[in-house]
């Protein structure tokens, strides 16, 4: 059986991560530890996460023409990944992401656009008939904001299911939400999307439902180790994660939403694509770095197999 395509819109970064004991103040400096550099970006981590786990994707992003950009376009391609649609920018650099990852596996990031700032919507429309043919767009919000909403309405008009994750969490305009058809934010972008802070089910809830009013089907919420609020046709519940030990969460979410659209591309049912997102999540945290922790489907399974033990 042909196997359903997606596309994933994104970012590629270059990771710069330290460890910290802790996460520095306003004017604190810190003795930091482990020292590496990685390749990431939200776009990048979830192909890469997708084509590891199954899927038929192909990657629409910009990375410099240079040699870490080669070299990253390479390193995809070897991930089962098309990168026809991935250009190579001449007088641009790849993405940059500064990452401090403390003593609870918890990070913070701050990031530089470079190449990822060409990803317009000109760039765009070079690849409308590959959107259009696809089954599934996967998009976060590294790449222009224009270039999101063109695809989003692109895509929607042609029955491709639009996937946004909200992150990095800013506020979005109702008119690229309503062509949104599943929207996966964690605590903090759903509270970013819908003004209700987030500390218990019930939050969740009402969360859910102000983005379901806003046209959006089904709303996944993550909430970390307490496993994810799933509600779709305004029907929610909380569907419980795996525990655990973390090493760093760099790239979890991101592991999350490449198996969730795989599996959903399988023709499996939310709930089980949900727990399979889980699972390969869970798996991403006992690694560090972003792509260098994204398990393949045979972990997966194998980490399901066990679970159910």
């Amino acid at each position: 059986m042909k196997r359903k395509k997606l596309i994933v819109l994104g970012s590629v970064n270059v990771d710069h991560i330290l460890n910290v004991p802790k996460f520095p103040k306003p004017g604190e400096t810190l003795s930091g530890s482990n020292y590496k550099i990685s390749f990431g970006g939200k776009g990048a981590n979830q192909a890469v996460a997708a084509g590891r786990l199954g899927a038929n994707i192909q990657f629409i992003a910009a990375v410099g023409n240079d040699e870490l950009g080669n070299k990253i376009k390479q390193l995809l391609n070897n991930d089962n990944i098309n990168t026809c649609s991935v250009a190579c920018i001449d007088g641009q650099n790849t993405g940059v992401a500064l990452i401090l990852v403390n003593a609870q596996g918890e990070n913070q990031i701050a990031i530089h656009a470079g190449a990822n700032a060409q990803v317009t919507t000109e760039y765009l429309l070079k690849y409308k008939e590959d959107i259009i043919s696809a089954d599934a767009i996967l998009m976060q919000l590294e790449t222009p904001l224009p270039t999101i909403e063109q695809a989003a309405k692109l895509a929607k008009q042609h029955q491709t299911q639009v996937i946004l994750n909200p992150a990095p969490a800013q506020t979005l305009s109702d008119d690229l939400l309503k062509h949104i058809d599943i929207i996966t934010p964690n605590e903090t972008e759903a509270e970013y999307l819908t003004g209700i802070k987030i500390l218990t089910e019930q939050d969740a809830e009402q969360a859910a439902m102000i983005l379901h009013n806003k046209g959006i089907e089904t709303v996944i919420i993550t909430l970390g180790s307490k496993g994810a609020w799933v509600s779709s046709a305004q029907r929610g519940t909380i569907i419980a994660g795996f525990k655990v030990k973390a090493i760093d969460t760099i790239g979890a979410g991101d592991t999350f939403n490449g198996m969730l659209v795989t599996a959903l591309l399988e023709g499996k049912t939310l709930e089980q694509a949900v727990i399979y997102a889980h699972a390969a999540g869970a798996l991403s945290v006992t690694k560090p770095g972003a792509q260098t922790a994204v398990p393949f489907r045979n972990e997966v399974e194998e980490f399901l197999e066990q679970q159910s033990k």
